[in-house]
């Protein structure tokens, strides 16, 4: 699919920004969702070059109705990023499943009113994972497996934040698939389940506060100290986000992809204590800062990578290696 003027959703974020930057360097022309006009000056000052690839629209809130019926204009597809993802909110229901759903169902109702020819949803490996599934049990995950949480579970106050996000990835995926069953619109869509999404930022950060959830595991064990315990590494899935986003936009244009979910995880398990060996080995000025700890690759658990190597040959992963000495390099200096 020859893909000319791309919308894109959450163009800010970690994976969105570098998704924004694959398609204009593939000379695709971007329209970047971003929710003020502050944000879209400072994406802009750093990608110069391509002010004339490059657009915005401004959204504040995902939760309304309608809201991306201008965006799609001239539009032939959309790659749908944005999603709320805070685990410090009041309510789990109203902060975190509804705008997730609702900004899915915005998305696709503007985009059956337009010319738009596929739809990529970035969905989550959290919309795959059972919790329920006892750690023990050899399992193959793969694109057939759906989290069984319901809303009801998700939206509970008594719901871990990590419960209610992964239920929020679920049923606003669980929701895109339903319209374009029962809608039958003129696009197709692909989803895509990430797990652990890591990497440098595509415009350096001020702090680390602009971190996502995953990298700040990295960070914490780049900072906290070696008397200090290892983040919990339940699954051993990783991707680095800069083939995510080659495979978003691979998703957006290879005709082979339409109507398919994957889960994009690269082919070489993670630990944070392969993680503490790398950046002990590569910045010996943080050595009184690394955390240490044993974890094991757990080697009955596993991703079908079938449908990603063969829809995505081109795609060379990156090794853990190169992914977290260029995160750290980027944020060592920081605070």
């Amino acid at each position: 699919m020859a893909a000319q003027y791309v919308l894109v959703t959450g163009a800010t974020g970690l994976v969105g920004s570098h998704v924004v930057d694959n398609l204009l360097g593939k000379g695709i022309k971007v329209r970047a969702v971003v929710r003020s006009k502050q944000k879209a000056d400072l994406f802009l000052a750093a990608r110069p070059k391509y002010a004339s690839q490059l657009e915005f629209f401004f959204i504040d809130d995902l939760n309304t109705p309608g809201v991306f019926n201008d965006a799609v204009k001239d539009i032939d597809g959309i790659i749908h990023i944005a999603s709320p993802l805070k685990y410090d909110v009041d309510n789990y229901e109203k902060d975190l499943i509804l705008p997730a759903i609702q900004g899915v169902r915005s998305v696709l109702e503007a985009a059956a009113q337009s010319s738009v020819k596929r739809v990529v949803l970035t969905s989550s490996f959290g919309a795959v994972l059972d919790m329920g599934r006892e750690e023990s049990v050899p399992w193959v995950y793969s694109s057939k497996d759906w989290n069984p949480i319901t809303f009801e579970e998700a939206a509970a106050p008594t719901a871990t934040p990590q419960d209610a996000y992964r239920g929020s990835k679920t049923i606003a995926e669980q929701e895109a698939w339903k319209f374009v069953g029962e809608k039958k619109p003129q696009f197709d869509l692909v989803t895509l389940c990430p797990s652990m999404v890591f990497g440098p930022l595509a415009t350096a950060p001020s702090s680390i506060g602009e971190l996502n959830e995953s990298n700040r595991l990295l960070w914490k064990v780049a900072s906290s100290g070696p008397s200090a315990a290892l983040p919990p590494c339940r699954f051993n899935f990783w991707i680095d986000v800069r083939d995510l986003a080659e495979i978003h936009v691979q998703s957006l244009t290879n005709e082979q992809c339409g109507g398919k979910r994957y889960v994009p995880v690269a082919p070489e398990p993670f630990t944070y204590q392969k993680a503490s060996k790398i950046m002990k080995e590569s910045f010996p000025s943080l050595q009184d800062k690394i955390s240490s700890g044993v974890q094991e690759v757990k080697t009955h658990i596993h991703v079908d990578r079938k449908p990603v190597d063969e829809d995505f040959p081109t795609v060379k992963f990156r090794t853990f290696r190169e992914t977290v000495v260029d995160f750290v390099k980027q944020v060592s200096d920081l605070s």
